[in-house]
């Protein structure tokens, strides 16, 4: 025994081991209590606490702690939320500094090692009065910790005596201050939204954190410990505090099983566990929606509530610990259609001079939002109308959303000069919008589980107005010119607005959202008293909404039936310019993994050929040709190639090359080709491509079976991703292909890879082996959690001549390469490859042509092996 522990007596180990097996069976019995009653969480926690509380005071009774010390519980166990496997956070308080009583220090150290030693994983930190007083003043998370400090055993008056001593010491608007750079900072660190795809139910915006924040400021500024004394102090109303508590349990329970279910401290709310949490807490599937999904949307119905609160409280706080900063009140006037005074601008933030305003008048609830657009300097609403507003929620029925002034204010907000987007936002946080559009109100907070939107529908539908919006603003006309030039003359605009809020507002009812939502907006159209050639509009937008996006990435532009069967389908260039803006707005939306300057060029192409159709110019492929041939030549001229250097190349491709290449394209293939028509060797050439990142590659060499199987396989051992293809084969047997791919681990425009291309391609097309093995990348959880059905459609063109083959699977390495295999055992010539990834899932098309593909019996042998290929 060293002299330091000969200081204090040994305890009992008897007793110890009865101690530890207490606390081992009353957490078992916890746990598996609510195990069997998923719902009851607060019985959990706080059962969990008191038996923490118990074992501890056995522990410092048995340990023979100096009775001049003092154990006091701090963080959320000093709070009496002691989550399954939260760490039990202590504050050992000792009368004199470590260092000067060695039989003191013992004695703390000994009981620290018997929590270890009896299973409580506790953090404790061990310090005198003046030490907590002086890393308070250092630290924000020690002096919060504090501020939730609870008696356990030991001198209560010193406990009491370092309590009070804080408390003389906190500065209530040092700690606001403190309180709110630290809920930026976490906000920004988890994307300030609560919408997280893998939200984290205590550190994101709307998670637990932001709860307690409001109940740490408001217990510094004196104003309660708990929700209902801030209603006793007049910060947040009585009613609110069953919202709050329930929106809270809803947060907590999510977590508890999290920890119940890792095993572990765990608080992300990962894919993996979604699942599992959905069905503990007994959420059941519908036709249209996982489970898993509808445990999302009710935690993010949760997290925006919270969300909500926060701001709400936060901002009455910071009033009232700063009362004189409030600015007198401004009344607001002439703005049309606005009684003068019936809002004040306090500020730089609105509200109204009534607060009872929305009780009274239910329709004002749209109208502040109108006046919130249209107000000169105003910046948002202020903390006394968003209270207003969240007290009138009742208010929001269906006697207020068929009200003529609603439905006015309304339109009124939809057709503003500017602060749309902003408007609109704001109605969602503060759930006006989905109580007055009851259709919106469905999608609030609906993940979409399709591995490519990373937003909640109600999320991407206000991420796809902003981008409409954008569209008419000159600040941003530089992002997507040629979408700006196009706003710049549509009128009216806001019939765009409109068709973005309902393109996707149908989502997860089961059916053709498309088809439902069009529905929808007509609804609206006619109760709001839209007219017919705008109505008309909206619902064509609506219903056709990914049309424009499917020809575009899955048919042979090159093709004039496919241009002018689309053409048909828009019907003039007012709906076919509409369409192309929703178009890129929406797959903007998506994600900012989804959309590229690939994708653009092909909608932008689209565009430009339906337009030339609806102009009366018919699809005539000969003339086409002609020009992109002239054009051509007129690039190559800038490169001085002699005289008629482009026919010897020229004379062995068909009219389908020169339509599905751009001139510039044919100029470059020419360039680099005129002299090597005759060559024995063949040709790899590559540059930056033209259009957006990654690079393109020409490969000109003999035709064989295998070629575009050898060549997908060189890609995918390289890593690159392939995100378009154009196969032809010239007349003289020669195979002229051309391939844009992008590297996720080079950068965007690296030109060290051209070389390597260049050369390590040349030498695996003179490879005569067998084909290597596809290489197969992990699935990512994404992936794992929610599949994509691999599925696989093969049929014949409209003319009978080549077939279609479509192919939908989730993305992984080696994909494309084992499709390739499969057409080339086959035998199967490939004309055309459409390309197209979304997010995790790709939907890719073929056009090919085979002796075999009109035999079913092959053909079925065909989609079974693909299949396989894309399931693997």
């Amino acid at each position: 025994m060293t002299a330091t522990a000969s200081l204090v007596a040994s305890p009992d180990a008897a007793l110890l081991s009865d101690i530890r097996q207490r606390w081992k069976q009353g957490r078992a019995e916890l746990l598996d209590h609510f195990a069997q009653h998923p719902l009851q969480v607060t019985p959990l926690l706080h059962g969990l606490t008191r038996l923490a509380d118990h074992t501890l005071q056995a522990l410092w009774a048995a340990t023979s702690m100096p009775a001049e010390a003092a154990l006091m519980a701090v963080g959320g166990y000093g709070r009496g939320e002691q989550f399954p496997h939260s760490d039990i956070d202590l504050l050992l308080l000792l009368p004199r500094a470590q260092g000067s009583d060695r039989a003191l220090d013992a004695a703390a150290e000994g009981f620290i090692t018997a929590c270890w030693d009896s299973g409580l994983e506790i953090g404790a930190s061990v310090r005198t009065i003046e030490a907590c007083i002086d890393e308070a003043a250092k630290d924000i998370t020690v002096q919060t910790a504090l501020l939730e400090s609870r008696f356990l055993c030991g001198h209560r008056a010193l406990a009491e005596a370092m309590q009070a001593k804080f408390i003389q010491h906190l500065d209530a608007r040092v700690f606001f201050q403190a309180k709110m750079r630290e809920q930026q900072q976490r906000h920004i660190k988890f994307e300030d939204t609560p919408y997280a795809l893998e939200p984290n139910c205590k550190e994101s915006p709307g998670g637990l954190r932001d709860l307690q924040v409001v109940l740490w400021v408001a217990q510094a500024s004196g104003l309660g410990r708990s929700w209902k004394e801030l209603a006793a102090s007049g910060v947040i109303h009585a009613n609110t505090v069953r919202q709050i508590q329930r929106n809270e349990t809803v947060i907590k329970r999510i977590r508890a099983h999290l920890h119940m279910l890792a095993g572990r401290r765990e608080d992300r709310l990962v894919f993996d566990q979604q699942s599992a949490v959905a069905k503990v807490l007994g959420f059941a599937p519908t036709p249209s929606k996982r489970a898993g999904e509808l445990l999302m949307q009710r935690y993010y119905w949760a997290a925006k509530a919270v969300e909500q609160i926060n701001q709400i409280v936060l901002l009455d706080i910071e009033g009232r610990l700063w009362p004189q900063s409030v600015a007198k009140a401004q009344p607001i006037v002439d703005i049309d259609g606005v009684e003068d005074g019936r809002y004040v601008l306090r500020d730089g933030m609105i509200e109204p001079a009534d607060l009872q305003l929305f009780q009274h008048q239910p329709w004002t609830l749209l109208e502040i939002f109108a006046v919130y657009q249209r107000a000169a300097g105003a910046r948002g609403l202020s903390p006394a109308a968003l209270r207003a507003i969240y007290l009138a929620r009742p208010r929001m029925d269906s006697a207020f959303r068929h009200d003529p002034r609603s439905r006015a204010q309304f339109v009124r907000i939809l057709q503003a000069p500017g602060g749309i987007v902003h408007a609109l936002r704001l109605m969602n946080r503060t759930s006006v919008l989905g109580r007055y559009l009851w259709a919106f109100r469905r999608i609030v907070g609906q993940m979409q589980h399709d591995l490519f939107h990373v937003y909640t529908v109600d999320q991407h539908i206000l991420m796809v107005v902003r981008n409409m919006r954008r569209f008419f603003m000159p600040e941003h006309a530089h992002e997507y010119p040629l979408c700006s030039e196009l706003a710049a003359h549509f009128d009216p605009p806001w019939v765009l607005i409109l068709a973005a809020l309902f393109h996707d507002i149908a989502k997860g009812r089961g059916g053709d959202h498309s088809d439902l939502g069009a529905v929808e907006v007509r609804k609206f159209c006619k109760a709001h008293g839209i007219d017919a050639a705008n109505t008309e509009l909206a619902v064509f937008l609506v219903r056709e909404h990914l049309q424009m996006s499917r020809v575009a990435q899955k048919e042979d532009l090159s093709d004039p039936e496919v241009i002018s069967a689309f053409a048909q389908r828009v019907g003039d260039e007012r709906h076919l310019v509409a369409l192309y803006l929703l178009t890129v707005a929406d797959i903007r939306g998506t994600s900012p993994k989804v959309w590229n300057a690939w994708k653009g060029k092909l909608l932008e192409n689209l565009y430009r050929a339906t337009l030339r159709a609806l102009g009366g110019q018919t699809p005539q492929p000969q003339a086409e040709l002609q020009l992109r041939q002239r054009e051509a030549q007129r690039i190559l001229n800038l490169y001085a190639l002699p005289e008629g250097a482009q026919k010897p190349l020229w004379d062995t491709l068909d009219m389908g090359y020169f339509l599905r290449n751009d001139p510039q394209d044919i100029a470059w293939h020419t360039r680099k080709l005129y002299a090597r028509v005759a060559s024995a060797s063949p040709v790899v050439s590559a540059r930056l491509a033209p259009e957006g990142e990654g690079l393109e590659v020409l490969v000109y060499a003999p035709d064989r079976p295998d070629l575009f199987a050898r060549i997908c396989g060189y890609f995918d051992s390289q890593n690159f991703n392939i995100l378009d293809a154009k196969i032809h084969t010239a007349n003289n047997g020669w195979a002229l292909d051309s391939f844009v791919v992008v590297s996720p681990h080079t950068k965007l425009h690296d030109r060290g890879m051209i070389g390597v291309i260049e050369t390590s391609l040349l030498q695996e097309l003179g490879s005569t082996g067998p084909l290597p093995a596809p290489h197969h990348g992990r699935l990512s959880r994404r992936v794992r959690n929610f599949p994509v059905n691999p599925r696989v459609g093969l049929r014949p063109d409209e003319r009978g001549q080549r077939w279609i083959l479509s192919v939908t699977a989730h993305d992984r390495a080696g994909l494309l390469f084992g499709i390739a295999q499969v057409l080339a055992r086959h035998h199967i010539d490939l004309q055309l490859a459409k390309i197209t990834t979304l997010g995790e899932r790709v939907e890719d098309t073929f056009l090919v042509s085979g002796p075999g593909l009109g035999d079913a019996r092959i053909q079925n042998i065909i989609e079974g092996e693909l299949l396989q290929a894309i399931a693997d």
